[in-house]
């Protein structure tokens, strides 16, 4: 190595200071460079849930009678909503209490244990690792307080009746009584989940005679308070036995009609510097009006009066006036509907007069206005016909055309199919609604005291593809 010229008038002290440096100080800037080449890599992400090493009684215990069961795993634990997770079968009064601290989780028993039964307890995704989150799925341990284990099993599916979907949130339920009031009063004797596939199994169960329901139940108490919980019931008990046949649920719930009453203040609320007039919207796509759905005005409001003959409807640009139209007001008055057959491919006209309409909160336009708008052509339109097969014409099937999840078409079928000139072009779903009361329409079912199914959906795999000037056509199975 070459040493730098030093000066020999400087002090020797300084001298060996400064040589020191120049020898040493090299190395280090070398080394520091070395260790910032490469960081420091944390490894790939835990994807694995924890692994049960001991537990306290040991897994399928006879004669069981301890207060607490003690598990350990092989990482730090945490416990993620555990009440909406677990299920103890049968169902206790009280529920135990779950605790986690560091590896273990203890479950300390609160209500008393029946002789010569079989229970399990199913922590669903209750139990995670504490750093990756990742679940211990549907850990489940079983005892039994006498000296056999019941090993009976049940299962079988749920379908949403209205749409033939699923819901992977609902529980089945079983109790002993098939009184309308234990729904409300008393806990199920068994509870399980329905999986993603709309199914559920019952594992451990004890012989006898079942009454068998599914429930929407986001507190996990198994009690039915709600018309507007999804629900379903089977027809008749379940006797389970050594081979007891599936079932299929069809559940349903009533929805809540639209609030008629109240102050329209509360209907309507004002924004800040909003001018206070009629507010409405209308049936327009744009500026364009489908030839299949009359032309109408939606009120934000509903209205104290309206008269139809300050409305007045009018074609081209010269206003030539329409003759034999009405405005048709619905029950809420909040719709009005201009009754007349729009021609295809025609600019309307519609002129509103100041004092047309007045809504309950007093408001009127704050002056007349003019709409204007475009009639589709036919050509834009599609001929449909669906012909159904192999259909039980008692069971009144009625075709649900539906798109994006919006009823768009219900209809009958006269001798087989139905068939209408013009149908929008689009994508579409479709189903069939067994419709029992001949309606038109899907009803609900009701339970207390009628035990009363709800009409069913089906719905229909293959899109219906509708195509602008074609005959478009489709045969249902």
């Amino acid at each position: 190595m070459k040493i730098p010229f030093i000066d020999s008038r400087l002090p020797k002290g300084w001298i060996f200071s400064i040589l020191l440096i120049a020898i040493i100080l090299p190395k280090i800037l070398v080394l520091s460079s070395c260790a910032n080449m490469i960081p420091p890599s944390g490894g790939p992400r835990d994807s694995l849930p924890p692994v049960l090493r001991t537990v306290t009684p040991p897994d399928s215990s006879k004669g069981f009678s301890a207060r607490t069961i003690t598990f350990t795993f092989d990482e730090y634990v945490e416990l993620q909503e555990i009440q909406k997770n677990l299920l103890v079968s049968p169902t206790p009064e009280v529920n135990p209490q779950v605790e986690s601290k560091l590896k273990t989780v203890t479950v300390k028993w609160e209500d008393s244990l029946e002789a010569n039964t079989t229970y399990s307890i199913n922590f669903g995704n209750a139990i995670q690792d504490i750093n990756e989150r990742n679940p211990l799925r549907n850990f489940t341990y079983v005892f039994t307080t006498g000296q056999y284990f019941d090993s009976l099993e049940f299962s079988g599916n749920v379908i949403l009746a209205e749409t033939g979907g699923i819901d992977s949130t609902l529980f089945v339920l079983l109790h002993r009584t098939g009184e309308d009031s234990a729904l409300i009063n008393k806990k199920p004797r068994y509870m399980t989940r329905v999986d993603k596939k709309g199914e559920f199994r019952f594992r451990t169960l004890a012989p006898g005679t079942y009454h068998v329901y599914a429930l929407k139940d986001d507190n996990g108490i198994g009690k039915y308070f709600s018309t507007e919980q999804l629900f379903a019931f089977a027809d008749a008990p379940v006797v389970i036995a050594d081979s007891t046949n599936p079932v299929t649920l069809y559940a349903y719930s009533v929805k809540r009609p639209p609030e008629t009453s109240g102050t329209p203040a509360a209907q309507a609320p004002a924004r800040p510097n909003e001018i206070a007039r009629l507010r409405f919207s209308t049936s327009l796509t744009g500026a364009v009006q489908d030839l299949l759905v009359p032309f109408s005005l939606q009120f934000t409001v509903p209205l104290k009066t309206f008269d139809g003959s300050l409305v007045k409807v009018s074609t081209d640009t010269s206003y030539i006036p329409v003759t034999g139209y009405t405005w048709e007001l619905d029950t809420l008055s909040q719709k009005a509907t201009l009754i007349t057959n729009l021609r295809e491919d025609t600019r309307y006209n519609i002129v509103l007069e100041k004092e047309f309409g007045t809504d309950t909160l007093g408001q009127q336009l704050l002056k007349a206005d003019t709409l204007s708008f475009q009639t589709r052509r036919q050509s834009e339109y599609g001929s449909l016909r669906i012909r159904l097969k192999n259909a039980d014409s008692l069971q009144r099937p009625v075709v649900l055309i539906s798109q994006s999840g919006r009823l768009v078409k219900s209809a009958s079928f006269a001798k087989g199919e139905f068939f209408t000139p013009l149908f929008l072009p689009g994508t579409y779903e479709l189903a069939l609604l067994y419709d029992r009361n001949n309606n038109g329409q899907w009803d609900p079912g009701e339970f207390f005291g009628k035990r009363i199914q709800p009409e069913i959906v089906k719905p229909v795999k293959e899109k219906l593809v509708v195509r602008p000037s074609w005959e478009n056509e489709i045969d249902l199975d």
